[in-house]
């Protein structure tokens, strides 16, 4: 055992620093199902484990989904905390520890959705120790046009996701086996799509030929081009000067002029196996500070994780669940297209999150006793942002306002969904312009590789005869 011990800590230090720094003296996480554990749900006041039957947005019940990945469910070896480490994995015995695998991702994670979550998901789930890297404003500018997040915004977005494990601010637009190196890196993963470079250029072109690239699959439904469109869909209400029938012209066709499968966008159909990917399953340990939030969330975005962070910032222990509205409830107190997003897209948004255990779908309006009886709530804490009153009038709080256990949570953000719509309105040209030319050179190489594969074809044939 000690011999064995010293081998690998001999081995550590001729890795590197950087190895080192994440190749624990205990046991490494090992691959496992524990990334995707089912969760409990919560209907009509019972417990129970078990697949999910999704409801519509007219069901008057609500799901309960866990997810727990927070920091004291974290696993500890001797040598430490293992930032890499899957909540909930079992130690293992000395003869099955082996080196860690390190994957890296790159991107500009502007506007970040589930469809970013999804494939660090994918990612983290092909190693041990996800390290994402994230483009500046000025490289994206460059390559593609203006972001609509800036860099520390969109720094610190992709740091909330749970499956990261580090982010490497700055990292350079075309990713490289210098970089893969500098980070020790076994290989890098991206989506099933293309990203070039001003040029026109494959920006993963020399790790796939050193065959240090794996690819996952695009998460079908959504894009930051669709979730753009369907910003701009609201900026009639703002603009009345701009011809209807033009205006009308206008959105229909955004997003829609060319053919590319990557930027073309189909219909989110949500299934229980992909609440299941996102959620942990983790239930309420002894000694944890039950915390209940409502709202919409929708377009999760900086103030949300600003603010979910200094919820949880309120308890040594903090079990957070958040209860989403469903998508009239929004509409009701919003009003205009609000939401965005549906609710079955906006549970997977914040189930991402590592601040947040649990989250209810199409929960209560009002925060009742019931609710809070139900889910053990030892505090309800809302943002510095107004509060709607219920369909009566009455307030939403009136309860947990009563037992004084409300609490206003200043995250020293004020950034909203409005906000953010406001910076699209002001660019939209910008925006439109930047996601044309990204479609029209994604459907040129697509052509390209066409042709490509008819030559070869041709060729096989005429080998043939």
């Amino acid at each position: 055992m000690k011999e064995a011990l010293a081998h690998r800590t001999s081995a550590a230090e001729a890795a590197g620093a950087a190895a080192a720094a994440d190749t624990q003296a205990g046991c490494p996480a090992l691959k496992s199902d524990s990334r995707l554990t089912p969760f409990t749900i919560l209907t009509g006041g019972s417990r129970s484990a078990a697949t999910v039957a999704l409801l519509s947005d007219h069901s008057p019940d609500s799901k309960m989904i866990k997810n727990g990945h927070h920091h004291h469910h974290q696993v500890n070896t001797a040598a430490g905390k293992d930032a890499g480490t899957t909540p909930g994995t079992a130690a293992c015995s000395p003869e099955k520890r082996r080196r860690r695998i390190r994957v890296w991702c790159d991107g500009c994670y502007d506007m970040v959705h589930y469809g970013h979550s999804n494939q660090l998901r994918q990612a983290k789930a092909m190693g041990d120790y996800l390290i994402v890297g994230v483009h500046t404003d000025s490289e994206i500018a460059k390559h593609k046009g203006p972001p609509v997040f800036t860099q520390a915004e969109r720094y610190k977005m992709v740091r909330a996701i749970k499956w990261v494990d580090e982010v490497v601010e700055g990292a350079p637009y075309v990713t490289t086996l210098q970089t893969l190196d500098k980070y020790n890196c076994d290989f890098c993963v991206h989506g099933d799509d293309i990203t070039l470079t001003v040029d026109g250029k494959d920006t993963y072109e020399e790790v796939k030929k050193s065959g240090r690239y794996r690819e996952c699959k695009r998460t079908q439904g959504v894009s930051t081009t669709d979730l753009v469109g369907r910003m701009l869909l609201m900026t009639k209400a703002h603009h009345s000067n701009i011809d209807s029938s033009d205006y009308q012209q206008h959105t229909d066709n955004f997003g829609k002029k060319g053919h590319s499968p990557w930027t073309g966008v189909s219909q989110f159909l949500q299934t229980s196996q992909k609440i299941i990917q996102f959620a942990s399953g983790q239930e309420p340990q002894p000694g944890d500070t039950i915390i209940y939030v409502a709202g919409a969330f929708d377009l999760f975005h900086i103030g949300h994780v600003d603010f979910l962070e200094a919820v949880h910032k309120l308890a040594e222990k903090p079990y957070i669940i958040v209860g989403l509205h469903f998508d009239q409830e929004v509409n009701r107190y919003k009003g205009k297209n609000y939401p965005i997003m549906n609710v079955h897209e906006r549970t997977l948004s914040v189930l991402a999150c590592r601040y947040v255990s649990e989250v209810v779908i199409g929960a209560p309006f009002a925060v009742t006793k019931d609710l809070l009886d139900h889910f053990k709530v030892d505090l309800v804490c809302h943002g510095k942002t107004e509060i709607y009153p219920d369909k009566d009038g009455s307030d939403p709080y009136a309860e947990p306002r009563r037992e004084g256990i409300l609490r206003t949570v200043d995250s020293v953000n004020s950034l909203t969904t409005d906000a953010i719509v406001q910076r699209i309105i002001k660019n939209r040209l910008l925006f439109e312009a930047r996601n044309q030319k990204k479609e029209a050179n994604e459907i040129a190489v697509i052509q390209a590789m066409k042709r490509q594969e008819e030559e070869k074809t041709k060729e096989r044939a005429q080998a043939v005869l």
